[in-house]
C-alpha cells in the first residue's frame, strides 16, 4: 500500500486560513482533510460523490 499524496485544493484561501487538501486514496475513493490539522484524520468519499461535491462548489462559488 502506498501513502496518499495530498495536495492543496485550488479553493483554499490564499492566506492559509481555510485550507483543504485532497488525495486519491485508491481507484475508487477520494480523501479530504484540513491541512492545518493533517493528523486529525480525513473524510473518504466515493469518487462519484467527490465529483458531485466539486460540481456543487463550482456552481455556488464561481
Amino acid at each position: 500500500m502506498t501513502l496518499p499524496i495530498w495536495r492543496k485544493s485550488s479553493y483554499s484561501d490564499a492566506q492559509g486560513q481555510d485550507c483543504v487538501e485532497v488525495a486519491s486514496l485508491d481507484k475508487t475513493r477520494i480523501g479530504l482533510r484540513d491541512s492545518k490539522h493533517p493528523t486529525r484524520g480525513h473524510l473518504s468519499l466515493p469518487a462519484p460523490s467527490f465529483r458531485a461535491l466539486l460540481s456543487t462548489v463550482r456552481a455556488t462559488h464561481p
